[in-house]
């Protein structure tokens, strides 16, 4: 056995170890942190025994407490269904108009909407419902439906141009130039007209011509001066607010090709408990009439 290596400066025995000439004081460990390994020694075997640790190969450890972190997550689910039900049978029994004029029940649906707007509604129309091409802004006052309380709570359980509902909103708007209605050059014609609805820069020869085709293909559905018809769910002409985009290359697609957006039926998928709150939700956005 080696001799015991004493450092010559301060008088305490070496580890023993040397590296490039340094060697390793061998002085003991503080006694407070020996007694905080210790316990923590301690408290981990306590930890391993009262608590699940162990996993083992098709099972775990159950702790002697028996606790599971599962079941704390599915008690405060209940809990929270359970506090929520008297709500829930309330806006059961509620009309929207009842809801909106409750204040309690009025904060519970705008929360409970938003959560399953967020949850249901914002991959499409996006997180604040701002919309993207092809999906409507519900932000703003205009509605190829309605946007009466009523008009949205239908709109949202029935949906559009779905094969779920019978009941699912329709229309359908021509492809003027693949069904053969319309000339390429009389469809320009038509978007010069429409341009010139909604304020933009036409040509005035054009959008007078457009005007006669309009009146006798468009009109109908779209109204006098292309102000729009939410039974038909033809949208105003007249405005600024474009689904698929109001210049002249995107109108004489649409015209040409026509558009055709669907939206499940969500009434056929949520409660009718949560197609209220979504109703009631979507409507304080701001755009509801």
């Amino acid at each position: 056995m080696a001799d015991k290596h004493i450092d010559e400066l301060s008088g305490i025995e070496t580890t023993g170890h040397e590296w490039d000439g340094i060697r390793e004081l061998n002085n003991p460990l503080p006694r407070w942190w020996l007694y905080i390994f210790i316990a923590s020694v301690v408290w981990s075997i306590g930890y391993y025994v009262a608590y699940p640790a162990i996993p083992l190969v098709s099972s775990y450890t159950k702790g002697m407490l028996g606790y599971s972190s599962r079941a704390e997550v599915a008690k405060s689910v209940t809990d929270a269904k359970a506090a929520q039900a008297v709500y829930v049978t309330r806006i059961a029994d509620a009309s929207l108009e009842e809801i909106r004029t409750d204040p309690e029940l009025l904060e519970f649906a705008l929360a409970g909407g938003k959560s399953a707007f967020n949850v249901n509604c914002s991959q499409c129309h996006g997180s604040g419902a701002q919309g993207f091409k092809g999906y409507p802004n519900l932000n703003d006052d205009e509605w190829l439906w309605g946007g009466a309380m009523e008009d949205i709570h239908f709109t949202i359980a029935h949906g559009i141009r779905n094969n779920q509902s019978d009941d699912a909103r329709f229309s359908q708007m021509p492809a003027f130039l693949k069904d053969g209605i319309l000339e390429r050059d009389q469809i320009d014609q038509v978007a010069e007209f429409v341009l010139s609805l909604s304020g933009q820069a036409s040509d005035p020869a054009a959008a007078e011509a457009g005007q006669v085709l309009f009146e006798e293909n468009c009109l109908a559905c779209h109204g006098e001066g292309g102000v729009g018809m939410a039974a038909l769910g033809a949208p105003a002409l007249n405005t600024q607010i474009w689904l698929y985009g109001g210049d002249k290359e995107t109108l004489v697609q649409t015209i040409s090709n026509s558009r055709a957006g669907v939206m499940p039926a969500w009434g056929k998928i949520l409660s009718p408990e949560t197609v209220k709150q979504l109703a009631i939700y979507v409507h304080s956005l701001g755009g509801g009439q």
